[in-house]
């Protein structure tokens, strides 16, 4: 099968708290969710019709029987989700305290099993083939997942629409340089690059929206994509500049905007759209995100995204 996107990197379960305002201590009801960066990409751009799939791992346990579930059911393909027998699958929870506090825990102990894909284990044909081929930049955290993401860009060869997620977690690195040194190495493999400020200050050293993009596209890419949150969007090419306003919206949870988006875009880059249009639909898909408490299942489908606009612009 030729997929229309396939991503690469993290999976889990996401329990997320039911009541609003109130610490983790104090929480008595939670959601069971899927999450993990990639997996929700993936669910977004399905939602959006494609054909996707995700490369990652789990454990071999009750939470990674889910992930198998919930991708199957919400129209990903598992083909490439395999477990790890000696790890458990991750669990993710956060704190919800809208409209812009919503710190996140990470339990990944020893190690998260999405850093345990090997190089070998990239299905080559298929990432060459994707017509979308989208990683994030957690995934340059360890080994073997390292060297599996370069394996996959290698057999990719730089095809148009490898995106790069710049998905920085700092909990997931010893430092801001370290991550920094592994994404130069990564950008002058992929095309397109998107993430916030700071992620944008990680790659590239500095926080400046358009100073970031022209120093992504100097190092490779051909569009850098850099969301300022309450700023909106600035997207840049060799050729052209884009930049979004924000869409005001009541906030639950900000947790998973960027992964609405991240699927968004790749609709709007697979459809051949202006660039305008892309950002203006991709930004507003994640403000759709913002007003649902979950992430996967919070994506929008694209009729809802157009009656969001459709609204905004009425």
């Amino acid at each position: 099968m030729t997929y229309e996107v396939l991503t690469i990197g993290r999976s889990g379960v996401d329990i997320y708290p039911l009541q609003t305002g109130v610490g983790l201590a104090d929480v008595t009801t939670f959601g069971k969710f899927l999450g993990g960066s990639a997996a929700n990409v993936a669910v977004a751009a399905a939602r959006h019709g494609h054909r996707s799939a995700v490369i990652t791992r789990t454990g071999d346990d009750p939470f990674g029987g889910y992930v198998h579930k919930a991708l199957r059911e919400f129209g990903v393909d598992d083909a490439f989700v395999a477990a790890v027998p000696w790890l458990p699958t991750p669990v993710t929870f956060c704190e919800i305290f809208p409209p812009d506090t919503f710190p996140i825990w990470f339990y990944r102990y020893p190690k998260a099993p999405d850093l345990e894909i090997e190089p070998e284990e990239i299905p080559a044909g298929e990432v060459r083939e994707a017509d979308l081929f989208w990683a994030t930049v957690t995934g340059l955290s360890a080994e073997p997942s390292r060297a599996a993401h370069h394996a996959a860009w290698q057999a990719r060869g730089k095809a148009p629409l490898t995106v790069l997620d710049l998905d920085y977690r700092p909990s997931f690195w010893a430092s801001r340089e370290a991550a920094r040194a592994h994404v130069q190495a990564a950008l002058p493999h992929v095309t397109v690059a998107v993430g916030n400020l700071d992620e944008c200050d990680t790659a590239v050293g500095t926080s400046d929206a358009a100073a970031a993009a022209d120093a992504l596209l100097d190092l490779g890419v051909e569009l850098a994509v850099v969301k300022r949150g309450p700023a909106g969007v600035y997207a840049k090419t060799k050729r052209e500049v884009v930049e979004v306003p924000p869409i005001p919206v009541h906030v639950v949870n900000g947790i998973g905007a960027g992964d609405g988006f991240g699927g968004a875009l790749c609709h709007g880059l697979l459809a051949g759209w202006p660039l305008e249009r892309t950002v203006r639909f991709a930004n507003a898909a994640g403000a759709i995100v913002t007003t649902r408490l979950e992430c996967s299942s919070a994506m929008p489908t694209t009729a809802e995204v157009e009656q969001f606009l459709g609204a905004r612009n009425a």
